[in-house]
């Protein structure tokens, strides 16, 4: 693979997943909770957000390996669900603006893709993997399974029984998002295609 290209999948992870992150603590802010802004994590700067693990090594080795999809994340923005405003459903919202952002981002770069004629060929595929990136994320996130955005999402909706399960089920979130990853990860990329081509036209 091209290293131009590879520089650019991992610049446009990192800030996709920035700012992913920063949309969950905008809404959180917006709800009531000031954790986000107080620990100096409402910034689009990417010093803050930068997991050395989940932002450098994790996409460096998808690439060089030749896995043939990009993935990683930023550091997880911090806020304190008893300070938001909106007791219910405050935790889902906030939960739910970082896939948003995604989707909104890969709308806006794929209706370019769909709506103006561009003839460099280099141009098309950076937009295209902007879109690719950020459906990545939203999709990927919005797995149900703790301590992924999807199971917040969901969570104000399910019986409380079945809540409190989610909640121990966190304590094992990283170990359960690795065997969706290595086990389940197929399973997303037809959606994402399939968005894609919803998006983009093609």
């Amino acid at each position: 693979m091209n290293t131009q290209i590879i520089i650019f999948q991992i610049i446009v992870l990192i800030f996709s997943a920035i700012i992913h992150e920063y949309m969950h603590g905008w809404m959180a802010d917006r709800l009531g909770d000031t954790t986000a802004k107080d620990a100096g994590r409402l910034t689009l700067n990417p010093l803050p957000h930068i997991d050395p693990f989940g932002s450098i090594l994790v996409p460096g080795i998808l690439i060089l390996s030749g896995a043939g999809f990009v993935f990683g994340w930023a550091k997880p923005v911090p806020y304190n669900p008893y300070n938001l405003r909106d007791v219910k459903y405050g935790s889902a919202k906030v939960a739910a603006a970082g896939p948003l952002a995604n989707l909104i981002t890969a709308i806006f770069f794929g209706l370019i893709l769909r709506f103006f004629p561009i003839v460099d060929p280099m141009l098309v595929l950076f937009l295209s993997i902007i879109v690719q990136i950020n459906l990545l994320l939203m999709i990927f996130n919005l797995v149900p399974i703790p301590p992924l955005d999807g199971s917040k999402v969901i969570m104000p909706f399910l019986p409380h029984s079945v809540q409190q399960k989610f909640a121990q089920l966190e304590r094992y979130g990283m170990i359960l998002v690795i065997l969706f990853i290595m086990v389940g990860f197929s399973i997303i990329i037809p959606i994402i295609n399939f968005l894609f081509r919803l998006i983009v036209g093609i």
